[in-house]
């Protein structure tokens, strides 16, 4: 049996040492042989530093990459990727070219790396502070959202830049982690995406040379020209918006013209005809699809309306409160402690609807409540004026409820209080 000769024995095949590691003892020896023979400490130093710089970073970089990418048969093993990266916020459905790219409500976008196994963030650790690089992928990569593509499905899908225009994306496109954290700097499209096959784009997000970390994906959204930013609906709409914010009203078409002639200008004074006379606001749009009505109304009403508050007077003391788009809130009665509308009785509903639709003829008569605590005590706000006192009965009258015991006849005037106060 002939043995093999060690690595430290010479001789031509007697060393099996790797090539790169022979070439290593080969300069050192080259380098203590020279120092041995001049004494030449300063050419030394300035010999080896480099080489031993090499060396050092070399043993690094093989050191994190053991440490970061475990070994191929745990990969097959595992049929998965154990470190994903994700978007944490929602990006919105349309981003215009030039405008930072920002999250849903106009915050940074946030994304983490985390352990897909325990689901929690990777707070510590070489992984927790890698650098991200974010790329534009097509809107149709994995349409039903499950995360079980390849690395090279993912590559497949990144967008190229289009021949002769400006990089699709520019800005800061690499994001340190911080405690497996990080959010995307200033950043924008300088291309809209209806000239891709899915007139959408997706953010993703990969870390370089590392096959082991599975990279993010973004929802899919528009890049339209910010030419067209003048143009777009609001969501949730302002009550000082003008009106053709809303989905399903274009700027100057038919039906903001309409709305117009009409003085309705604001979704505020949308919202108030809405309130004060449903019918007739849908005639002035002369909309007959109930679908595309129940849209515009649906955007409306997500708008966030404010505090004020508006008092109508009746007969009786009976005094009504309406929000700052005119729908009636509650009311009072002789004085009595406010009463949402919510939670009136059927009879002070009926009383309710009589008075509100008069105080909806006559609107210039709504006065503006200043106490922002009469929701408790409305009851000592003053009252409106003599002209409305002219109102006497006929909101009464026309509740039909009188109330027959044997022979004798009650009128409903009579029973007012009492059944106000039911």
């Amino acid at each position: 049996m002939v043995l093999k000769r060690s690595a430290g024995e010479g001789g031509e095949g007697g060393s099996e040492l790797p090539t790169r590691e022979f070439k290593r003892q080969h300069f050192l020896a080259t380098l203590f042989g020279e120092l041995e023979n001049s004494q030449a400490v300063e050419e030394f130093v300035h010999k080896f530093e480099p080489f031993f710089r090499n060396v050092v970073r070399e043993e690094i970089e093989r050191a994190i990459q053991s440490f970061l990418r475990p070994s191929q048969n745990q990969i097959e093993s595992s049929g998965s990727r154990t470190w994903q990266l994700c978007f944490d916020c929602e990006l919105p459905g349309t981003i215009f070219t030039g405008n930072r790219i920002l999250s849903e409500g106009g915050r940074p976008i946030k994304i983490v790396l985390y352990d897909s196994g325990s689901k929690t963030i990777i707070t510590s650790g070489p992984l927790s502070s890698l650098k991200v690089n974010v790329v534009v992928l097509d809107g149709d990569f994995n349409p039903d959202d499950q995360n079980n593509w390849t690395e090279k499905e993912f590559v497949s899908k990144i967008v190229p830049n289009r021949e002769g225009k400006r990089p699709l994306v520019t800005g800061e496109l690499a994001v340190h982690l911080k405690e497996g954290v990080g959010y995307i700097g200033e950043a924008n499209f300088t291309d809209n995406s209806s000239w891709s096959r899915s007139g959408r784009f997706r953010l993703g997000l990969k870390v370089k040379n590392n096959s082991t970390i599975r990279e993010g994906i973004s929802k899919a959204f528009k890049v339209k020209d910010h030419r067209g930013e003048s143009y777009q609906k609001h969501y949730p709409p302002s009550l000082d918006d003008e009106v053709w914010r809303l989905v399903k009203i274009a700027k100057d078409g038919p039906s903001h013209k309409r709305l117009a002639q009409n003085g309705i200008s604001s979704l505020r004074d949308f919202l108030r005809w809405y309130a004060r006379d449903e019918s007739s606001l849908r005639t002035i749009l002369n909309i007959s699809n109930k679908k595309t009505w129940d849209t515009i109304i649906e955007h409306a009403t997500t708008c966030n309306l404010d505090d004020s508050l508006y008092l109508y007077s009746g007969a009786h003391e009976i005094r009504l409160f309406f929000n700052c788009v005119y729908k009636l809130v509650g009311a009072t009665f002789y004085g009595q402690n406010y009463i949402p509308f919510e939670k009136l009785n059927a009879y002070q509903m009926q009383v309710v609807e009589n008075l509100k639709q008069h105080a909806y003829r006559n609107i210039k008569d709504l006065v503006p409540v200043d106490d922002q605590s009469a929701g408790g005590y409305p009851m000592l706000l003053p009252s409106v004026g003599a002209d409305n006192l002219n109102y006497t009965t006929t909101y009464v009258q026309n509740a039909n409820f009188p109330v027959q015991q044997g022979n004798l006849t009650i009128e409903p005037f009579s029973l007012l209080p009492f059944l106000l106060s039911l």
